[in-house]
C-alpha cells in the first residue's frame, strides 16, 4: 500500500510539473530568457504594439499591420492595401530567430539589407528575402526556389522542413560578413556566401537582375512582408555578432 501511494504521489508531482512548465512556457512568448539576455537577444517585438517598427517609407506602422494575441498580423480593415512593415533599425551582422504562421493559401516573406530610400519603391528592390508560403496551395509555390524557407527566387529550401498552413514553423536567419545560413524547425536550410562570383550569377539568372540595387547594401532594415493572406510573426528577436 505505501508503494502505491509513493507511486500517486510522484505521479501528481509529475502531473504538476508538466502543468508548471507549459504555464513557464507561455508565459515566456515574446519575452527573452535570462540565458537569451546574457547571449545577447534583443526583442523586436513585445508581443503588445508595434513600436520599433513602421511601413516601408512612412512614418508609422499602420495601416496593414495589427496586433492580436501577442501576435503582429496583416489587418484586412485597411482599405486593402498592402504595406510591408520595417524596423526602425538597422542591421549588418546578425541572427535573427522568429516564429511565422500563414494561413491557407498565404504568402509572406521576411526580407533584410532593405535600404530605405524613396527611388526604392518596395523593400524586394534591395533586400533579399527568405519565403514565408504556404507551400500546398499558394500560387506562387510552382518554383522549387519559391517554397518556404527558400532564399527567395535564388537558393531552395528543403519542403519537408516546413509545417504546413495554420501551424507555427520556427527560423533562423543568420548573417555574418556575408555568410549567409538559414534555418527552418531547426533544420538548416540555405547556406552561401553573399557578393561573390557565385551570388552574382545568382543574381543574374534570378528575377533580381533587373534591379541593380538588389543585395547590394551590407546592412539594412528588416521587414515582414504583406504579401495577401493572413500571416501571423511572434518571437521576434535578434542579436548583433
Amino acid at each position: 500500500m505505501r508503494y502505491k501511494i509513493h507511486f500517486a504521489a510522484l505521479t501528481l508531482i509529475a502531473l504538476a510539473l508538466l502543468m508548471l512548465t507549459g504555464s513557464i512556457d507561455a508565459q515566456t512568448t515574446n519575452a527573452l530568457t535570462t540565458k537569451e539576455k546574457k547571449q545577447g537577444w534583443k526583442l523586436l517585438f513585445d508581443g503588445k504594439d508595434l513600436d520599433g517598427w513602421h511601413i516601408y517609407l512612412k512614418p508609422d506602422a499602420r495601416p496593414g499591420w495589427t496586433v492580436d494575441s501577442g501576435a503582429i498580423k496583416t489587418d484586412f480593415n485597411n482599405g486593402g492595401v498592402r504595406q510591408d512593415l520595417v524596423t526602425n533599425d538597422e542591421f549588418e551582422n546578425f541572427e535573427l530567430t522568429l516564429q511565422w504562421q500563414i494561413a491557407e493559401g498565404g504568402n509572406s516573406g521576411i526580407i533584410f539589407n532593405i535600404h530605405e530610400d524613396p527611388q526604392f519603391p518596395a523593400t524586394y528592390f534591395t533586400g533579399p528575402e527568405m519565403q514565408v508560403l504556404d507551400n500546398i496551395k499558394a500560387s506562387d509555390n510552382k518554383k522549387e526556389n519559391h517554397l518556404a524557407g527558400s532564399l527567395y527566387d535564388l537558393i531552395p529550401a528543403d519542403p519537408k522542413a516546413v509545417h504546413p498552413a495554420g501551424e507555427w514553423n520556427t527560423i533562423k536567419i543568420r548573417k555574418k560578413d556575408g555568410h549567409l545560413t538559414f534555418w527552418m524547425n531547426d533544420e538548416k536550410v540555405v547556406e552561401t556566401q553573399m557578393w561573390n562570383d557565385e551570388w552574382k550569377q545568382l543574381v543574374q539568372g534570378s528575377k533580381f537582375k533587373q534591379w541593380p540595387a538588389f543585395a547590394t547594401f551590407k546592412k539594412g532594415h528588416i521587414a515582414l512582408q504583406y504579401h495577401g493572406g493572413q500571416v501571423s510573426y511572434r518571437n521576434i528577436m535578434i542579436r548583433q555578432i
